[in-house]
């Protein structure tokens, strides 16, 4: 079962002299349970199309499909709830809220819905994330290993049909990296949760199922580890 599918999709800045294109024609499916690493060197497109799998920007052509979902069809709040929903999101800054609990925070998309938790499943997160012990903290009362498996579980409450991961170790000493992709590989092994990573880090790539290179906004190649 393909959980993302992009077919044809560009995107283009500008116009005239000034027009810049972004993306070129990106062809993708990604099957559900696959934990996928995309590399590029700066500029190559894989941050533009983060941004389009994340409902934050829409193609210029071609379409995007998630978990059954037309992104080109949703208007911005449809996106933002959406994103809220069906996609999470990691970054390498964290974007924990500093005044709310670390429990408080990984909670907020389902507060945000008013929706409970199941309790259970709170439990097996932060208990696998390490952090069982934090909950009660604020983040800056964490070491930035700790706020990043705090924006992970976040990332994870609303069960996601796809997790977007934008550089989760850009800001974290080699430890930490080390402990963050395995936490992500945990999350991919028991939670069966797809994963996309974005990445400059062959050695982070080197982590993933599947890695796919993009040059020039283009998919230059597709290979698959195991």
């Amino acid at each position: 079962m393909n959980i993302l599918t992009c077919e044809g999709v560009r995107k283009i800045y500008g116009s005239g002299s000034n027009q810049v294109t972004a993306l070129d024609g990106i062809d993708l499916t990604v099957s559900k349970g696959e934990f996928v690493a995309i590399v590029g060197a700066s500029g190559s497109g894989k941050s533009t199309l983060l941004h389009i799998l994340g409902s934050v920007d829409k193609p210029t052509s071609g379409t995007v499909m998630i978990d059954g979902t037309d992104l080109s069809r949703l208007n911005r709040t449809q996106a933002a709830i959406f994103r809220r929903r069906k996609v999470g999101l990691v970054y390498q800054f964290y974007n924990l809220i500093p005044t709310l609990t670390v429990r408080k925070n990984i909670l907020m998309p389902l507060t945000l819905d008013k929706k409970k938790p199941d309790k259970e499943y709170f439990e097996t997160i932060v208990t696998s994330l390490g952090i069982s012990d934090k909950l009660e903290a604020l983040p800056n009362q964490l070491s930035g290993g700790q706020q990043q498996r705090a924006a992970i579980a976040r990332s994870l409450i609303y069960r996601p049909a796809l997790l977007l991961a934008d550089e989760p170790t850009g800001n974290l000493d080699r430890k930490n990296s080390r402990e963050i992709m395995d936490m992500l590989k945990l999350s991919n092994r028991n939670l069966e949760q797809t994963i996309l990573l974005i990445t400059h880090d062959e050695k982070a790539a080197l982590e993933a199922q599947r890695i796919i290179t993009i040059e020039d906004g283009r998919i230059i190649s597709d290979e698959r580890r195991r």
